[in-house]
């Protein structure tokens, strides 16, 4: 299993997030972690993935060992024009 890290902005987003959000979202991240299992794809024109869990979108960089939170956020929120 990797492990995950939020960086200060991700850890912001997830506590802002309402209870059942930040749910699926701590269970997608551990999901994909263990198992490489869920939605995820690499973004275009900037360096890092997305990974979808329902409504939320996770922005992060991985390598083999760890996985980088940088942001989360709805989709219809400013999720992919943050930097």
């Amino acid at each position: 299993m990797k492990t995950i890290i939020f960086t200060h902005a991700a850890a912001k987003d997830l506590d802002g997030l309402p209870p059942d959000g930040r749910e699926q979202v701590e269970g997608g991240l551990v999901r994909y972690a263990a198992t490489g299992d869920g939605d995820v794809k690499q973004l275009i024109g900037r360096e890092g993935y997305r990974l979808r869990i329902g409504r939320y979108r996770v922005i992060f960089d991985e390598d083999r060992l760890t996985i980088l939170a940088i942001y989360i956020g709805k989709r219809d929120t400013t999720t992919y024009r943050r930097r």
